[in-house]
């Protein structure tokens, strides 16, 4: 058991290194890009499926809330924690349109819209990408080695690994990195 677990360390570590360092420019940017939504007094939406859900909800908490300092609230939804609005839309329509159609509602021109799909390939994931890049919205995709995701998202982050633990390890520990350096952006006053 020891071992199994210390393979499952290196290999998380192995991953998520490769990941970050690999894309390390594309990192700065994105980060650049949504301090720049935030301060501009526009918003994030962020969504995904399963274990993604929760990174959403993880992310939008973080900049809600607070990352390491104290500061105003920033302007973050996780799309995927009103039951309702989930539900009626999967029951009338279909569980395709659960996030493309509270983009159409809640997503303005200049907001960011960050889809999360570990296989790259969740239909409701796209679909919502296109209804925010139809309307005017920069897009992110996280998402494992890529699918129909990379090839919509205007800015994608894929991780290089099959196993979709892994894969979400690596996510969540962008969306805090991203978390991080946008407080350092939008607050350096708080980190001098």
């Amino acid at each position: 058991m020891k071992n199994i677990i210390l393979n499952i360390l290196e290999e998380s570590i192995n991953v998520k290194d490769r990941f970050i360092k690999g894309n390390i420019d594309l990192i700065v940017k994105g980060a650049e890009r949504l301090a720049a939504c935030i301060a501009s007094g526009n918003k994030i939406l962020i969504f995904g499926n399963g274990g993604s859900a929760a990174d959403a909800q993880h992310i939008a908490a973080e900049f809600i809330n607070r990352f390491q300092i104290e500061r105003p609230p920033l302007a973050a939804i996780a799309l995927t924690t009103d039951t309702s609005v989930i539900t009626s839309i999967g029951n009338d329509y279909g569980f395709d349109e659960i996030f493309s159609k509270q983009i159409r509602a809640l997503g303005k021109k200049d907001d960011v819209a960050w889809g999360i799909s570990t296989s790259g390939n969740s239909a409701n994931v796209i679909k919502a990408i296109n209804a925010a890049k139809e309307i005017g919205l920069f897009t992110i995709g996280f998402t494992g080695r890529g699918g129909k995701l990379a090839k919509c998202a205007d800015m994608v982050f894929p991780v290089e690994s099959d196993k979709t633990a892994r894969i979400q390890e690596a996510h969540i520990t962008l969306g805090h990195i991203f978390c991080d350096i946008i407080e350092r952006i939008i607050f350096p006053e708080e980190f001098v």
